[in-house]
């Protein structure tokens, strides 16, 4: 049997990864929020309960719904022409899972211009130290200015780019093998498990790294954490809450990103089939 090319559909177009990233960003991010908002309020150093508990939890969705789409497309845009360039730096298979990990890498650090802004805006509305996404914007812009919409942004690299090094290349692998196994092109809710696995796996060891950048953007301004040493707020969690604590929410974490990772992916995966399907005359 002719081996089926698992990978993306060949010549996938710019627009296709634009369509597809933004679809998938707002969907994951606009369904799950909830327990993204739980996530946040175990992690923040007041406390589950003083943070809010489970009332208000869709506190803070207006920044996520509107960054979603951005911050979802720049990185697809980013992850599949990097992982065209490096791909084609060498055909041998060996080179394929490093080309992978290469591309997320500049898939993240692409989206998180647009993704830390959002995360600021939107975890600060969700421990209810604001109330409300305006709320959270105008206070950040009044009380630290632009750059303190990018505070954790050192951070939030960290974290993201661990995250998609272990997650994109399980999810590459596992839609490779079920397509060369079952002998067809993956399908969209094929890729909706496979990215189910990868994004919990990779959600469970990288938690410390999340404790880490949400300890970072919550921080009073002044204070240890809000100078954003990431070997200095670990010290402080260890010393607190012993390590324990580097692994607060990763219950919920895990179970958001497990069911984010199917509905992004899936999403992207179903988008992109479709897109790339239409005619683009002007690429």
């Amino acid at each position: 049997m002719e081996e089926v090319n698992p990978g993306l559909l060949p010549g996938t177009s710019f627009p296709a990864a634009l369509i597809s990233g933004a679809a998938a960003g707002t969907a994951v991010d606009v369904v799950l929020f909830p327990l993204d908002t739980i996530k946040t309020r175990l992690q923040s150093q007041a406390g589950f309960l003083k943070s809010g508990g489970f009332s208000r939890v869709y506190s803070g969705l207006l920044s996520a719904a509107l960054g979603s789409a951005p911050g979802g497309a720049l990185f697809f845009c980013a992850y599949e022409t990097s992982k065209k360039v490096f791909g084609s730096l060498s055909t041998e298979r060996r080179f394929e899972v490093a080309s992978q990990m290469a591309a997320a890498c500049v898939g993240e650090v692409t989206a998180c211009l647009v993704r830390v802004p959002v995360e600021v805006v939107k975890q600060r509305a969700q421990v209810e130290r604001t109330g409300s996404s305006i709320s959270s914007l105008r206070f950040t812009l009044r009380s630290e200015g632009v750059r303190g919409f990018y505070r954790g942004y050192l951070s939030t690299v960290l974290r993201e780019i661990p995250f998609s090094v272990i997650q994109f290349p399980i999810w590459e692998y596992l839609k490779s093998s079920w397509s060369s196994h079952s002998g067809q092109p993956i399908t969209a809710w094929q890729s909706s498990l496979c990215g189910a696995v990868a994004g919990g796996t990779a959600a469970a060891l990288t938690t410390p790294l999340d404790v880490v950048k949400t300890r970072i953007i919550l921080a009073e301004r002044g204070s240890r954490a809000a100078s954003g040493n990431v070997v200095s707020v670990v010290r402080q969690v260890v010393e607190t809450q012993g390590v324990r604590g580097l692994f607060a929410g990763v219950v919920p974490r895990v179970m958001w990103i497990s069911l984010g990772g199917s509905i992004f992916l899936g999403v992207y995966e179903k988008f992109r089939i479709t897109v790339s399907a239409w005619s683009w005359p002007w690429v």
